[in-house]
C-alpha cells in the first residue's frame, strides 16, 4: 500500500507563512507526480499548485507569485512554501500523488494524504 502523510499546518496571522510537507511510503515504483489541493469549508476542493509534465509549476491565480511548490525526489516528498498568507487561504491542504506502484505494469494510481489544516487569522 501506499500513505501520504501531510504536515506543517497550524494558525498563523495574515501576511505571515507556512510550510507544508507531504512524504510518500510504501510499494512504490515511481512517482509521476505530485500536487498541492485545497478544500475550504463549503468549497470544492480546488489546485493549488502543480509540476507540469515538463518540470515547471502551475499555479492559480489566487495563490500566483506567493506558494511555491518543491520536490525532493529522494526522500519521495513535495513541500508547498506559502508566503503573504490571507485569510481566505484559511482550508485543509491536500497532496495528490499520481504513482506506479511496479515495474511490471504502467497503471499509474492517484493517492491523497488526510489534509493538513491552514488557518489564516485577520
Amino acid at each position: 500500500q501506499v500513505q501520504l502523510v501531510e504536515s506543517g499546518g497550524g494558525l498563523v496571522q495574515a501576511g505571515g507563512s507556512l510550510r507544508v510537507s507531504c512524504v510518500a511510503s510504501g510499494t512504490i515504483f515511481k512517482i509521476n507526480n505530485m500536487s498541492w489541493y485545497r478544500q475550504a469549508p463549503g468549497k470544492q476542493r480546488e489546485l493549488v499548485a502543480a509540476f507540469t509534465s515538463g518540470g515547471s509549476t502551475n499555479y492559480p491565480d489566487s495563490v500566483k507569485g506567493r506558494f511555491t511548490i518543491s520536490r525532493d525526489n529522494a526522500k519521495s516528498a513535495v513541500y508547498l512554501q506559502m508566503d503573504s498568507l490571507k485569510p481566505e487561504d484559511t482550508a485543509v491542504y491536500y497532496c495528490n500523488a499520481q504513482i506506479q506502484r511496479d515495474s511490471t505494469s504502467f497503471r499509474v494510481y492517484s493517492y491523497w494524504g488526510q489534509g493538513t489544516q491552514v488557518t489564516v487569522s485577520s
